[in-house]
């Protein structure tokens, strides 16, 4: 990679940061919310145990991947579609950046948002609740949301396939919600029934949640969990490339 390529990559990856720091979505439902959930349930509940750990702590970490979600799938769709229904994509096609630039800025971007989300729930955690974790809890907890959060971007790009942003934004935000719902990050899944918990244990936002809740307990990334993230993100991109091919034929 040359110095020119170098600094092009960079002031994309700049780019897409301010487009999502500015919108208006991306804050409230991936970094206001979450904050609000987070102190509302948490103040509710109060320091009761589950699943082996404080709720607190435990709903901190689900809050967290709630607002990741957010910002890897619904934010990321949304500025994908709209990128392609305003020919922006097929502008740089005819530029002198390199495709893997226009990706690798994306993937970059996207990654220091979440880490920021990551890092402002857990400070917010620590010193509004006090929770007192140790150290080697912050850093696994955080390194797998940040990682495994990184996944729905896979489902960001299926939905940004979409032609009409319009329809993007309400669908998006639909499947978002009810994924968040019924995949636990709202309230345990030991609440529902037991239909209800195994539909939950086949969606990726419970396996997401799932790794970090096990990690606060004292044990291991469920590797179960892992197989499945991975069979939804090889999916999701499957069926996006394959849509995409099939609008650039057309």
């Amino acid at each position: 990679m040359n110095q020119t390529m170098l600094r092009a990559t960079v002031a994309q990856c700049k780019a897409e940061l301010l487009r999502t720091v500015r919108n208006k979505r991306f804050v409230i439902f991936s970094v206001i919310m979450p904050v609000v959930f987070y102190f509302l349930f948490s103040s509710t509940i109060g320091n009761q145990d589950i699943a082996g750990t404080n709720f607190n702590a435990y709903y901190l970490m689900s809050m967290t991947c709630y607002g990741i979600i957010g910002a890897s799938f619904t934010t990321f769709s949304m500025r994908l579609a709209r990128e392609r229904s305003q020919g922006w994509i097929r502008m740089l096609k005819i530029t002198p950046l390199p495709s893997w630039a226009y990706i690798v800025s994306k993937i970059g971007a996207q990654a220091l948002i979440n880490l920021f989300i990551i890092v402002m729930m857990f400070l917010i955690g620590g010193f509004g609740k006090h929770l007192d974790l140790p150290a080697s809890t912050w850093l696994s907890c955080g390194l797998w949301i940040w990682i495994g959060g990184m996944s729905f971007m896979a489902l960001g790009t299926l939905f940004g396939s979409m032609r009409n942003p319009d329809a993007v934004q309400v669908v998006s935000m639909i499947v978002y919600m009810g994924m968040s719902v019924l995949g636990g990050l709202w309230m345990p899944i030991t609440t529902m029934s037991k239909t209800m918990q195994d539909i939950a244990k086949a969606l990726p936002t419970y396996r997401l949640g799932q790794g970090a809740w096990n990690m606060l307990a004292g044990g291991t990334v469920d590797w179960a969990g892992i197989g499945i993230l991975a069979a939804y993100v090889v999916v999701f991109m499957v069926v996006s490339s394959y849509i995409m091919r099939k609008q650039e034929a057309v």
